[in-house]
Order: structure tokens, then sequence, then C-alpha cells
């Protein structure tokens, strides 16, 4: 019996040009719901616990591992693309113990597969004792593919590539390589038996299959779920399994009792939290490590970034609120932008086309309408009037507006920081304040209004006059 080793490496594959992706992104950098899909491969192998992971990238290595930036991850250049096989052999210099380590090879642009599968296949594969294992499976509405050769028994023989299979072998073998191998050091030394294909002048993993079967090697393939190992290779693939993942996030939701009024319209990543008998509505977009709490209402066109929001808060349509909190019983918009920094209170209302930017508004205040709040510290129980701005940058530095509890301000002011409005002070309508408001104090910084007696028709009768 083969001695199974325990030690694991895994090689993702990600150097393909993606000439079918029409862009100068590299293809496995192309974002599914927030991340690359490259990410999608790399978290389903981390519960693998291997002891080193390495992707093979092409000319666009540093792009790439620039972008995921993983300590973890071991980048390797394939200076010429010359095919999966040379592929994983450029790999194999860069393993942990080279001929020691149990290898995992698949491809970086299958999102879908899980870290449930890639376990069951490396269970199977040591519990049979085979030299080499894969994931196979079934589709006839697939192609490109390559087909599984079995024999008599059923022994796996070989796998020849879709667009060199006969029109017969595609009616007999309709078993599908999935493209995620296991290997042991045996089946890698292999790897410089393969030869260039003649046609495409690449070389193919898939023939180390065929070296392995005619030495008597032992090999396994194990079916799975066809989705779980779908490749992209085109923007309308990309958009398929964008939505798969899609849904199956908001139906995981779902179980845990959040109502969608219409899930297929609402975009939700993975990362997302959301508590029980909240309730979203279509066109919304629910982003990064977002976490939203239990009797929430997201109205039609809102979309939320990376925030914190607490039981009960509503947020009223075509809103946008990125890297906040809002507290519990708030209420945002509709047409309001909460932007990074800021956190709202406790039953606060943010009204029509208000903007705050880092900005803590105190419980139960309020700016209901066209107010622009930005790097201000605002106590409770404020009345923010209509047309309020903070002047907070004075073209050189941010300055900062201090509001305190229970201060009202008047529609149309200007508070030009750095100031400071104290406790229930109040700020007339109208208003431009450079200077502290004390507590309890009536600010006034107007014009002395004149009226003009009869001026309306002294200038009707000369422009009658000119007539």
């Amino acid at each position: 019996m083969y001695n199974m080793r325990m030690n694991l490496s895994v090689v993702i594959l990600a150097a393909g040009r993606g000439k079918r992706m029409r862009s100068s992104i590299p293809k496995v950098l192309h974002e599914i719901l927030g991340r690359p899909m490259l990410q999608y491969s790399i978290d389903a192998v981390k519960a693998l616990r291997p002891e080193k992971l390495v992707v093979v990238v092409g000319n666009s290595s540093e792009t790439v591992s620039k972008r995921i930036n993983d300590k973890n991850v071991t980048f390797v250049l394939q200076k010429r693309l010359l095919g999966t096989g040379n592929a994983l052999s450029v790999a194999r210099n860069s393993l942990k113990g080279p001929g020691k380590d149990t290898v995992l090879a698949l491809n970086g642009d299958c999102p879908l597969i899980t870290s449930a599968t890639l376990k069951t296949l490396l269970k199977k594969h040591r519990r049979d004792g085979n030299v080499l294992s894969f994931l196979s499976f079934i589709d006839d509405s697939l192609s490109g593919y390559g087909r599984v050769i079995r024999n008599d028994n059923g022994d796996v023989t070989g796998i020849v590539e879709d667009k060199h299979a006969t029109s017969e072998e595609k009616s007999i073998f309709r078993e599908l390589n999935g493209g995620v191998y296991i290997m042991e050091p045996e089946a890698l030394d292999w790897l410089g038996r393969i030869r260039k294909n003649s046609s495409s002048g690449e070389y193919y993993l898939t023939d180390i299959v065929n070296i392995i079967s005619k030495k008597r090697g032992k090999v396994g393939a194990y079916q799975c779920a066809p989705e779980e190992i779908r490749g992209i290779n085109s923007r309308e693939e990309l958009h398929e399994i964008t939505m798969l993942l899609n849904r199956g996030n908001v139906f995981k939701l779902m179980k845990k009792g959040v109502t969608f009024i219409k899930p297929d319209s609402s975009f939700v990543h993975s990362s997302v939290s959301v508590g029980k008998d909240t309730v979203v509505y279509p066109n919304t977009f629910i982003e990064g490590r977002t976490a939203i709490g239990k009797n929430c209402i997201i109205f039609p066109g809102t979309r939320i970034y990376q925030s914190i929001l607490g039981d009960g808060v509503t947020v009223k349509d075509n809103t946008l609120i990125e890297e906040s909190r809002i507290r519990s019983g708030s209420v945002i918009g509709p047409f309001a932008h909460i932007r990074p920094g800021s956190i709202i209170g406790r039953n606060v209302k943010i009204g029509n086309f208000v903007e705050v930017k880092n900005t803590r508004v105190g419980d139960g205040s309020k700016a209901s309408h066209l107010t622009y709040l930005g790097d201000a510290e605002i106590g409770r129980d404020v009345n923010i009037g209509a047309g309020t701005i903070t002047c907070n940058y004075d073209g050189v530095d941010k300055c900062k507006t201090v509001i305190e509890s229970g201060a009202f301000i008047g529609s149309d002011s200007q508070l030009v920081a750095p100031v400071k409005i104290g406790k229930r002070a109040y700020v007339a309508a109208g208003s431009t304040i450079t200077k502290d408001v004390p507590e309890g104090n009536l600010s006034i910084s107007r014009a002395k209004q004149k009226n003009l007696k009869k001026w309306v028709a002294r200038k009707q009768s000369g422009v009658k006059k000119k007539n």
C-alpha cells in the first residue's frame, strides 16, 4: 500500500491571459461582489491549512500580488505562458520541501469552489491511496472541458482536451475534467515527461493523467456539483457566476429571518451580516464588512459600504452610507450621504439632501434637509436648520465645528470653523458665525434690514416711461 503523506502544499494557476475578457486588467483580478475572483480560490484552500500556498501568475505578476497583498501567499512568475503543465513545473521549485509534500493544484478563475469539496477530495485521495486524484463532473450543456477517459473496468486511463477530442469520444465520454488535482510527489516527478502539444504549443497538465495510468499508478476521479468548478473566461460568465454567488448570499440571510422584497435585484457581499426582521427593498447594495441590526428597513436605491447599523434603523430611498456607524432608531435619507468617519447617534434624523462627513451627531439631534456637516462634533438634541453649512476648509486645513447639546441652528446659517456653539445657544437664521457663541446666547449676524417705501411703484413708473 502506498504510504500517504500528511503535508500539503497548494498551487493556484492564475497566469492565463484571459483574452475573451477583452480587458487590460488581469483576468483573475476582475471583481465579484467586492473581491477579485482569485481571492475566492485563495480563501477556499486556506481552510486546508497548507504548508505553502503558491500562485503562478503571468506578465502582470506585480499587479496581482499588490492587489491580493497576502504575506502567506508566494507569487511565482511564469515568464512564457506554455500551459498548465509548465505552470506547475515553474511552481514546484517554490514549494516547501519539494519532493515531500502532497500538492493540490487548481485554477484561479473558479470562484465557486468550496473548502468542503476540497477537503472531501483530499480525504478520498488518501483513503484510496491514489498517486493522483481530480474532480470531475457531468454537464452536457457545457463545452471546453477535457473528457475523462475510462476503461471497461471504470478505471481512469486519461483525459483528452475538448478541442482535440473526436465526435465519437465526446459522445461516449460525458464525464468532464474539473481542473482540480491532488498529486503525490511521484506524480510531480513525471511533470518533465509531458510533451508539448504540436498544435497549441502548450504543455497540458491533463497529460500527466495519461502518463501515470500507463505507469500503472492509481488515479481517481471524483464527481462533484458542476457549478462548483465552473471557470470564468468571458464577461458573460463573470456575470453568471456573480449572480450565483449573490443569490447564495441573499438566500443565506433570508434563512436567518431577513426579508428581501426582490432578491435578484439586491447585491450583498458574503461578509455582510443582517439581523432578523430587517426588510431590504429592491435595487440595494450592501457591501464590505457591513453589519445591519434587527428590524431595520433599507429602502430602494440605497448603497451601504463597510458600515454598522444598529437595530430599528430606517434608511430611506437613494441614500449612500460609507464607512460609518448609525446607532439604533435613527432615520437616514432620502437622498442623504453619510461619508466615512461619521457616527450617527440614537434616534437621530438625517434628512433630504444632507451630507455628513467625519462628524459625530449626538442622540436625538436632527438635520432634516439641505445641510452639510463636515468635521463636526454635535451634541444631543441639537436642531440643525435647512441650508446650514459647516465651513470646515480654509484652503489649507480642515477645521472643526463644535455644537453642544440643546443648541438650535437657524436655517441658512454658515458656521465658519474653527468655531464653537455652546449649550442651548441659538443661531438666528441667515447668520454667518465666525466667533464662538457662549452657552445660552442668541447670535445674530445679519445686515440691518431696510424697507424702502414706494420703491416698487417708482421702479414700475420708470419702466413705463422708457417704453
